[in-house]
């Protein structure tokens, strides 16, 4: 497994007074060391000029390839590619174990999980065996709580909330919505028989149907535009239906554009100087996929249940403009937990958020009750250090206890 550690770079703080970040990319098959890194919170963008809303100024940064087979991740042998989330879990407490015991400088750092994407649904499952191994001492270290970034929680309540999300925003008319919801019903069914690659199938097909009738929205941020493309040399893959492999484009792919790539394989590589010639960074991304297809549509609100039961500190945050993990669908399956203070959560008022004091913009809103807390970020899709960099950087000061 790949991962690549940051020290905080905070003019008036050393390392050991600010946390360190766990950052989880999600794909499956995202790299966090490569598009988290260059595309969003890391010192350096993909042109390698310093980035004025990088992380490090709140917290030192840990990177991780995970799945094992993403981005400089590998593995020699096709049975070891993760099917599952308690695969992927596994993997990553051999990691946490070893890095914690080699890094003794960290075991009293307080320790968050940031995510993005499917890496929520990843870090809820992290987070929750993460707190077990220190409950039980078999992992030294301070952990403080996870942050769900435009999380995979619950792909049914994302699915059935696209319709309307994207008939409120004009971006489908009342026939086109109608589809929609017909597709997301038989999403449901598949859903409610258990049969979880079929449902994988139809999200592909679903996604097909929002393009048809959107003239192509773009799934990450409703105010932009997807150009489709299908490259030829990857139509005739033996191994993806047509559905799946869309799929695969569209969330993988898309995070190896050419220019990360380019570097990712080139000067990057070369720096490194120990990643082994038959690896290639994303290489092995579309396997890392392929092999989590089953476990896609599965939901895991009960996870975030027992990460509040268990008295984790659990923050979600949302970008407006995604569609993908839109914020109607993250609202529905809050709507779903079990934890009993979720009345006065919901009872909260929530609280304006401005970038700075003389900023007269909201940029986002914000409610909290005990170990619950809820970002809305204003402006943003569903990559937010990207598209809302300074309010990232605020509410992760904010999530890390630096500011209020």
């Amino acid at each position: 497994m790949f991962w690549w550690l940051y020290y905080a770079n905070n003019p008036a703080k050393d390392f050991t007074e600010l946390p360190l970040i766990l950052w989880l990319q999600g794909g499956p098959g995202s790299s966090g060391c490569g598009f988290g890194n260059f595309e969003e919170i890391g010192p350096l963008d993909r042109e390698m000029k310093p980035r004025n809303t990088t992380w490090l100024q709140a917290a030192s940064i840990l990177f991780v390839d995970n799945p094992v087979g993403t981005g400089f991740s590998y593995v020699d042998d096709c049975s070891l590619f993760a099917k599952n989330l308690s695969a992927v879990v596994s993997d990553m407490m051999v990691f946490l174990r070893e890095f914690f015991t080699c890094r003794t400088e960290f075991q009293s750092i307080p320790f968050y999980i940031f995510s993005e994407s499917y890496g929520g649904k990843m870090a809820a499952g992290i987070a929750l065996e993460l707190h077990r191994a220190v409950q039980n001492g078999t992992i030294k270290c301070n952990f403080m709580g996870t942050a769900l970034g435009d999380s995979w929680i619950s792909p049914l309540d994302s699915v059935l909330s696209w319709g309307p999300y994207l008939y409120s925003t004009s971006l489908l008319d009342d026939n086109g919505l109608a589809e929609v919801t017909a597709v997301a019903k038989e999403i449901m069914d598949a859903i409610n028989k258990n049969e979880y690659g079929l449902a994988t199938e139809l999200w592909g097909k679903a996604e097909g149907v929002i393009e048809e009738n959107t003239d192509n929205v773009n799934f990450y941020n409703i105010m932009t535009k997807e150009v489709p493309e299908m490259k030829s040399n990857e139509q005739g893959n033996l191994h993806l239906s047509k559905l799946l492999l869309r799929l695969y484009q569209r969330h993988v792919r898309n995070m190896h554009k050419d220019s990360l790539n380019e570097l990712m394989n080139g000067p990057i590589r070369k720096k490194l100087k120990i990643i082994p010639d038959c690896v290639k960074w994303g290489g092995q991304s579309r396997e890392v996929f392929e092999n989590m297809a089953e476990d896609f549509m599965r939901p895991v609100i009960d996870i975030v249940d027992q990460l509040l039961a268990a008295n984790v500190s659990v923050t979600v945050y949302n970008g407006q403009l995604d569609l993908i993990v839109d914020t109607m669908g993250q609202e529905a399956w809050i709507r779903k937990l079990k934890w009993p203070n979720l009345k006065q959560f919901s009872q909260q008022r929530w609280k304006a958020l401005y970038v700075s004091p003389e900023s007269t913009e909201t940029a986002a809103f914000h409610k909290a009750y005990e170990n619950f807390a809820f970002f809305w970020i204003l402006k943003a899709g569903h990559m937010v250090p990207s598209d809302q960099g300074e309010m990232a950087l605020k509410m992760v000061r904010m999530v890390t206890q630096q500011e209020h």
